[in-house]
């Protein structure tokens, strides 16, 4: 489900890919730079969805990072302009490679990776 004021398509399936990990207590909701996005429990940011693009926007190690840009399926994340190294976005919609790249974030944030 979309949340208020935000568009229905790639953000929609967001928060429907999100739900799980909310409903596990892993994720919880929270906003980063305007946006909402998605904070471990313990804080951390992890993940959101640009408001114009739709695109996955998802935090991960930075080698990691390089290679879903190289492979063609993420872009350098650069609000501003500005290359955030750890941030990555994914504009294509994928339920599964989505929910894997959350559960990479979530736990490369809690320092478990």
């Amino acid at each position: 489900m979309a949340r208020k004021g935000e568009r229905s398509d790639h953000h929609e399936a967001f928060w429907d890919v999100a739900e799980p990990f909310l409903g596990r207590g892993e994720l919880v909701e929270g906003t980063m730079m305007g946006h909402q996005c998605l904070r471990s429990a313990a804080g951390g940011f992890v993940a959101t969805v640009e408001r114009e693009s739709g695109a996955l926007v998802v935090k991960l190690p930075t080698q990691r990072v390089d290679a879903l840009i190289e492979s063609g399926d993420g872009q350098p994340f650069a609000p501003a302009g500005k290359v955030f190294r750890e941030w990555v976005a994914v504009p294509s919609f994928d339920e599964g490679q989505w929910s894997k790249l959350l559960h990479e974030s979530l736990t490369f944030v809690n320092g478990e990776g």
